[in-house]
């Protein structure tokens, strides 16, 4: 497992049981062995299973998990999804932090598979963004992926995106240009998006060397359009649309032809997937 996660579950294991689970230990017996699963309470798309089986085998490795359905499956209400056995006190201990990662990832895919679905029969994929949890952007994009979404660049390091802030002390296409020239000299593997809001942005952009984006902010659906007739036939830049995105909207403007559409709220805005532990009674 990624380096990055195994430390996101251990500080997620250290905030929540601290110097040790106080209910379960004077609460449930030591020897008291369980089994449970963890269920869907509503449908959706699975996301951290994987890393639910790890926090319980961190735990205590004595705890068996068996992964009953694959991260990127589509889940009905009632759908098993993990089956855990072990020592009770263990299973536990383990139950917020297991369901804290499930609950936020499987709602981030679910929530994206809804958007990938909205745009289904055209060209158009979805974007994440980089409004994501402090410390957990790389579970809320791999949680994309998982809902059939498309990474964007993952910080501030991987692509150029220059935005009307960036260019506010001047806008001369020949400053642009020159930086973007200046950038490639020293990093040729960068690419670089350029945002435009008008279609005059777009049509300076199109002139320029070495722009690989062009982001479509807030535009219209029909400047959008414009905006790929004017692209031609040449399939560079990719044109991403962006900018108030929601599912009522987003067929739409998918059907103006853009490449992308990156949406901000299947990260910032999810509601978390209902999942629960249930364990199997005594008799």
């Amino acid at each position: 497992m990624d380096e990055t996660v195994e430390r996101l579950i251990e500080a997620a294991l250290k905030e929540d049981i601290g110097a040790g689970d106080l209910t379960s230990r004077y609460f449930v017996p030591e020897d008291r062995q369980a089994t449970g699963f963890i269920v869907a309470r509503e449908a959706g798309v699975l996301s951290g299973g994987e890393i639910g089986v790890e926090v319980f085998r961190k735990v205590d490795p004595a705890v068996h998990a068996a992964l009953l359905v694959s991260d990127g499956d589509r889940i009905a209400e009632g759908a098993y999804l993990i089956k855990v056995e072990g020592p009770a006190r263990s299973i536990l201990t383990a139950e917020r932090t297991v369901l804290n990662f499930m609950q936020r990832m499987s709602g981030v895919a679910s929530a994206t598979r809804q958007y990938v679905d909205a745009v289904k029969g055209t060209a158009a994929e979805i974007l994440d963004t980089r409004k994501t949890i402090p410390g957990w952007r790389l579970l809320d994009k791999q949680a994309v992926l998982d809902g059939g979404g498309t990474n964007h660049r993952m910080g501030l390091y991987d692509r150029v995106m220059v935005k009307d802030n960036h260019l506010m002390s001047s806008g001369d296409p020949a400053e642009l240009q020159a930086a973007i020239h200046s950038l490639k000299a020293e990093h040729p593997e960068v690419e670089v998006e350029l945002e435009a809001d008008r279609l005059e942005q777009v049509e300076s952009f199109l002139a320029m060397e070495g722009v690989d984006y062009i982001l479509l902010d807030n535009m219209s659906t029909i400047d959008m359009a414009k905006a790929v007739e004017m692209r031609g036939e040449r399939r560079t830049p990719t044109l991403e649309a962006s900018g108030g995105v929601t599912l009522a909207t987003v067929a739409g403007i998918a059907e103006s032809g853009v490449d992308f559409i990156s949406v901000g709220a299947i990260t910032h805005s999810v509601k978390a997937l209902d999942l629960a532990l249930d364990f199997i009674k005594r008799e």
